[in-house]
């Protein structure tokens, strides 16, 4: 099985922004813990804070992967283009985000691609990216 793990804009910035809300681990030192964790699985792993380049990566792995878990940060309430290419592709997304969006401010309530996303899941901190992974095992 292979899984693409995409985050979007400032996620590059885990372990350093709002500590309080994020923690304290960076992402890259999450993803080995993951890779070790599930070592079944190929895990890949991806991050940018531009619109057209997480575009292009949902295009790249988006016939050929299994899974995708994307965190698309603040683009998942704005942005139509990721909308689109997520319906464009075969491959399954899961929408994943470390905080709970739903007790933040009231525009993060509404994520432009939850309806083309086979799933969602929000508020269990970093552990949502491994909740994502065991469920793409089960099916």
């Amino acid at each position: 099985m292979k899984i693409q793990i995409i985050n979007g804009p400032n996620l590059n910035l885990l372990g350093k922004r709002e500590p309080e809300t994020y923690g304290n681990q960076t992402f890259e030192e999450y993803f080995a813990t993951l890779k070790n964790r599930f070592s079944e699985i190929e895990l890949f792993y991806y991050q940018s804070n531009v619109e057209g380049e997480l575009i292009n990566k949902l295009h790249d792995v988006g016939f050929s992967f299994d899974a995708i878990i994307l965190n698309a940060g603040a683009y998942t309430h704005t942005s139509v283009a990721l909308h689109d290419a997520i319906a464009a592709i075969k491959t399954p997304v899961i929408e994943v985000h470390i905080s709970n969006v739903y007790a933040r401010e009231e525009f993060r309530h509404k994520s432009l691609i939850t309806s083309k996303c086979i799933g969602l899941i929000t508020g269990f901190g970093i552990e949502g990216y491994a909740m994502a992974i065991q469920h793409m095992q089960r099916k």
